[in-house]
């Protein structure tokens, strides 16, 4: 939770009254570069640096773990499973984890406002998997449309709080976390099995490299509390 909360210190000159909402790793190397030394050898460019080495452990974990609890559910949703509405649970409970993180340093409201956000992205997939599961191909593009909606509020805003993060750059990384869920819930309704979890563990990986690279950014904003 400490280390989460530091990831918010990250955030804070653009909370306010900002809205959070192909291939992003192409250009990983931009934004790798760009947060030099700290995304490079021992990540956090100080291999003795506990709080620094926290936060990037904190924040793959939580990342990793969406991809997996989002991947869950969203086979289940496909499914009509029975303990769909467990794993949703799930997934909904890491978003509350994070979202009361935030409302601890900047307030309830605050806190409330990114957990409506972050909620409607994952809206946004289980839009999609309905309509996979329906067959309703405008529906499946209006989601589409609304989650790179969400990708380019969210460069933006996480852009203008962190200059150390290229807005094209994590437009890029947001669409590629879409591409790959979304080919994961196309493979598993082909009943491609092995192509569906190929994908999650893409996106595992994904999310697990994102992390290093905010975690970097975030250390080189401010160094002085790491």
């Amino acid at each position: 939770m400490v280390a989460i909360i530091a990831l918010v210190i990250g955030l804070a000159v653009g909370f306010g009254g900002a809205s959070l909402a192909k291939k992003a790793m192409p250009d990983s190397g931009a934004m790798m570069a760009a947060n030099q030394p700290m995304a490079s050898g021992n990540m956090m460019g100080g291999a003795t640096d506990s709080k620094a080495s926290d936060l990037r452990n904190t924040l793959s974990s939580a990342l990793t773990a969406h991809v997996d609890l989002a991947s869950m559910a969203m086979r289940k949703g496909y499914d009509g499973s029975a303990d769909f509405d467990a794993s949703a649970k799930a997934l909904d409970d890491n978003s509350v984890a994070i979202s009361q993180a935030i409302g601890s340093v900047y307030g309830d409201e605050a806190g409330a406002t990114f957990l409506k956000n972050w909620r409607a992205h994952i809206g946004f997939f289980v839009d999609y998997t309905t309509a996979l599961k329906k067959g309703d191909k405008a529906g499946q593009d209006k989601a589409i449309s609304d989650l790179r909606g969400y990708s380019a509020t969210s460069a933006a805003f996480l852009s203008q709080a962190n200059p150390n993060l290229p807005e094209s750059v994590l437009e890029q990384t947001f669409n590629m976390h879409i591409d790959q869920l979304v080919a994961m819930i196309n493979a598993y309704a082909a009943k491609d099995y092995t192509t569906s979890y190929a994908k999650q563990m893409e996106a595992f990986d994904h999310m697990n490299k994102t992390a290093g690279v905010l975690a970097g950014a975030i250390v080189k904003q401010y160094p002085d509390k790491f």
